[in-house]
């Protein structure tokens, strides 16, 4: 079993957004009701799927561990999503104590959960001391670096779901800025002043502008409050997460066309290492991805079911109401 998984075994770049074209199934083709769902919006850029390579030899596998580890956010949003997934797919996280950072889930007995920040299961996943881990794209992108040592093994599971955008303000020079071409135009940015962006993306912002042509560009770390900076005079645009997009409006923000640097979501994601050198690895990744297939599929059908049904009766009142109307009229 594991030699035909491995076979069939795709990897996306992380330097790329996942395309609808690309196949991040291990073992598992889709039915057509399940390839025609869109559970999430995609980036511009199409990626590139390439059979998974062994890992480097000089890249040793931490090898006094038998059980099987994923890395699940602590804390937020996401965290209350990731268990509910996890949950409606008949794998309940047990945890005996809300104060550890670990538990397990009893259907998978060799499976190790550790409750951990978002950016420490990609680390983690790169040193080798998680073999899986459940994290947004944006996330994994950032942190992964467009390293081969991650492995995006299912890239849309339906929640989490934002973009990372670049906004400017409203006003000021900034009024007529409609564009990312725009921006670029802009005759002020030199290298004396070169425009300053405020993100807690770096890798990632910088890269956009890069390719997108900018030549003066400042970039400013920080992690929070990223909408404040620009109303201060203390940078001219920001890099951040945007979801609906009221937070920027309320602090006179706004995105420009061509400013979306990638689209997120929830992701599994694996170390490309334990998935070749650690046993066990391919096989609980294989229950994974069924029981998340089975249940998103699943989703989908129904929604599309509800959806029909919702017509039909909109069409049945409305065929009784023009008949009680020229019955009556």
């Amino acid at each position: 079993m594991p030699a035909m998984l491995a076979a069939k075994f795709t990897v996306l770049h992380l330097s790329q957004s996942p395309s609808p074209q690309s196949s991040f199934r291990l073992g598992i083709r889709p039915s057509p009701a399940a390839r025609a769902r869109s559970v999430a919006p995609r980036a511009a850029a199409s990626a590139t799927a390439v059979s998974a390579k062994p890992a480097a030899a000089s890249s040793p596998l931490v090898a006094d561990r038998k059980v099987v580890r994923i890395g699940l956010p602590s804390k937020g949003r996401m965290a209350e999503q990731t268990l509910s997934l996890l949950k409606s797919c008949q794998l309940s996280v047990r945890q005996l104590n809300p104060r550890q950072y670990t538990a397990d889930i009893p259907l998978i007995p060799n499976l190790e959960v550790w409750f951990q920040r978002p950016k420490d299961i990609v680390r983690k996943l790169q040193s080798g001391d998680l073999d899986l881990g459940i994290v947004g794209f944006d996330i994994v992108s950032e942190y992964g670096e467009g390293t081969e040592d991650l492995v995006v093994v299912h890239d849309a599971l339906d929640f989490g779901h934002c973009r990372l955008s670049l906004a400017v303000p409203k006003e000021g020079i900034f009024e007529n800025i409609i564009t990312l071409e725009d921006l670029l135009k802009m005759p002020e940015w030199t290298e004396e002043r070169p425009l300053r962006v405020v993100t807690g993306f770096g890798y990632l912002g910088d890269k956009f502008l890069r390719e997108k042509g900018f030549k003066h560009v400042r970039f400013l770390s920080a992690d929070g409050a990223l909408e404040s900076y620009p109303p201060m005079g203390m940078a001219d645009a920001i890099v951040d997460l945007v979801s609906s997009g009221t937070t920027l409006r309320e602090n006179n923000l706004k995105e420009i066309d061509g400013g979306v640097v990638l689209q997120s979501q929830a992701t599994l994601v694996a170390s490309r290492k334990s998935l070749h050198k650690r046993k066990g690895v391919l096989e609980v990744t294989h229950e994974l991805l069924e029981r998340l297939e089975a249940h998103l599929r699943a989703t989908a059908e129904l929604m599309v079911s509800l959806h029909i049904t919702h017509v039909c009766m909109i069409i049945l009142v409305g065929t009784e109401l023009l008949y009680f109307l020229l019955l009556y009229y």
